[in-house]
């Protein structure tokens, strides 16, 4: 069958969001009736001449709400109104904007934050939480293991080692409710009187938590292939906190000689130690995945650190702590006695999502659907390289424009939104503003917008920009 929806390619809400709105309205009043073979979505994006991922995110929510199912080899089809399963995606008819934000005074926003949660897999994450309460399990209310459920951190273990070259035991392990969590157990383990460095810009949540905690920072200034060794080693530092597969906000992809430099540094002194933060390194397009640094490092120097936020969702609130042996034995000793942060509940649901399967093909499909808008960005940026450097592409969720002819950062932010248009500047990154010595440079992050989006804030960046220049 054919489907005529009257689209706004201009309107407030994204395009997806439209057709998803039309079709539930159409099933609910009995327009679309049970059982009835709707076209695919590649037959549907050819007649309302939008890209086939719109029709396939709006087919994606329809699924997870259960207005329609998919069958195998067939195609969709709409479900009875008994059937159908409310969820709490949509409050009156409208999606949730998260963090409170109005879409109408944000207008296309390129935050580098959040994610794209209209493709997570709701009817997967139902069905495994039915399956973890199930039965009745007392010992899921019981407090459980200090550093996190058994089980679930041989999973981890697994993961890591196939898909990040990280070598470490279970045991090794510590699971908590989010990096900042981590961040502030590993201040008891280190002690007190620490200097910390950090490659300057920076990511400023984790700047913040060691500045609550009293830590001396010291900012290293990155050169293209991230920390400069000699900056390092002139600065002081105890620890020095990086990203070498993919730093952030630069994009800079730490090179092997440059890592095996900074393990010499740490192997210098008893007390050195590196804190690897591989906050996204799921998400690479173009060759392979980048090793982890854990994975080179032979004399235990390396404090591994990673989550579950960017790639399931930011609620999850599970990240993990690979300690080297050494600082596993204090951990032990001093901290052994803390409650786990993460409720064995949790632990249990996303032991299942790892170990079925569910974990896997889910990051299959957001890497093809990230990789679709971040090329689709690139597509549309096109028009301004003349002005522009673009980089820190191929990997993450965001990149960055560098100005070839000096526009003040300042002046770009401020045209972008009287466009309708929110980029942020590269100088928020940074520690310390008076270090701040690279070119006016602005950043796109796209995760959470629709490739229509995508495509129509560039579009209104090449205006904005060039009209005045």
């Amino acid at each position: 069958m054919e489907l005529m929806i009257p689209l706004k390619p201009y309107g407030q809400k994204p395009m997806y969001e439209q057709i998803y709105q039309y079709m539930k309205e159409e099933i609910r009043t009995g327009s679309l009736g049970q059982g009835v073979r709707l076209p695919s979505t590649r037959v549907l994006a050819e007649n309302l001449k939008v890209s086939r991922s719109t029709t396939q995110m709006a087919y994606d929510q329809l699924v997870a709400e259960g207005y329609i199912e998919a069958v195998p080899h067939r195609g969709y089809f709409v479900l009875g109104l008994e059937e159908l399963v409310e969820t709490e995606t949509e409050i009156q008819g409208e999606f949730i904007q998260e963090s409170g934000e109005d879409e109408k005074e944000v207008g296309i926003d390129f935050s580098p934050r959040g994610i794209d949660l209209t493709h997570f897999p709701y009817n997967t994450w139902r069905k495994v939480t039915r399956n973890t309460l199930v039965e009745d399990k007392k010992e899921m209310f019981l407090t459980g293991s200090p550093q996190g459920e058994p089980a679930l951190r041989e999973a981890i273990k697994g993961y890591l080692h196939s898909a990040r070259g990280v070598n470490c035991q279970a045991e090794q392990i510590i699971i908590g409710a989010g990096s900042e969590y981590l961040l502030m157990l590993l201040y008891q383990i280190l002690g007190p009187g620490q200097t910390i460095a950090m490659e300057n810009p920076t990511y400023k949540q984790a700047y913040r938590v060691f500045e609550s905690l009293g830590y001396q920072i010291l900012p290293v200034e990155m050169d293209r292939y991230g920390m400069e060794v000699k900056g390092l080693e002139e600065s002081g530092a105890d620890v020095a906190y990086v990203m070498p597969s993919h730093q952030h906000p630069m994009g800079i992809v730490m090179p092997v000689n440059r890592r095996q430099e900074l393990l010499q540094w740490a192997g210098q002194r008893k007390d050195r130690y590196l804190i690897e933060d591989d906050y996204d390194s799921e998400f690479r397009y173009r060759g392979k995945p980048i090793p982890a640094l854990q994975g080179l490092d032979k004399a235990g120097k390396v404090i591994y650190m990673g989550t579950f936020s960017q790639s399931i969702a930011p609620a999850i609130r599970v990240g993990y702590m690979v300690l080297p042996q050494p600082l596993l034995s204090v951990y032990q000793q001093r901290l052994g006695f803390y409650a786990s942060t993460v409720s064995r509940i949790d632990q249990n649901i996303l032991y299942q999502f790892l170990t079925e399967g569910y974990y896997e093909r889910h990051l299959n499909r957001m890497r093809a659907i990230y990789k679709g808008k971040h090329d689709t960005l690139l597509a549309r940026l096109r028009g301004l390289e003349e002005d522009f450097q673009i980089h820190g592409e191929y990997a993450g969720l965001h990149v960055l424009l560098t100005s070839k002819k000096g526009l003040p950062e300042r002046w770009l932010v401020e045209e972008a939104g009287k466009a309708g248009v929110r980029v942020y500047g590269l100088s928020g990154y940074y520690i310390h503003q008076h270090h701040n010595n690279r070119p006016s440079t602005v950043i796109l992050g796209y995760a959470k917008l629709s490739e229509e989006q995508i495509e129509e804030g560039a579009r209104r960046l090449k205006e904005a920009w060039h009209r005045t220049t």
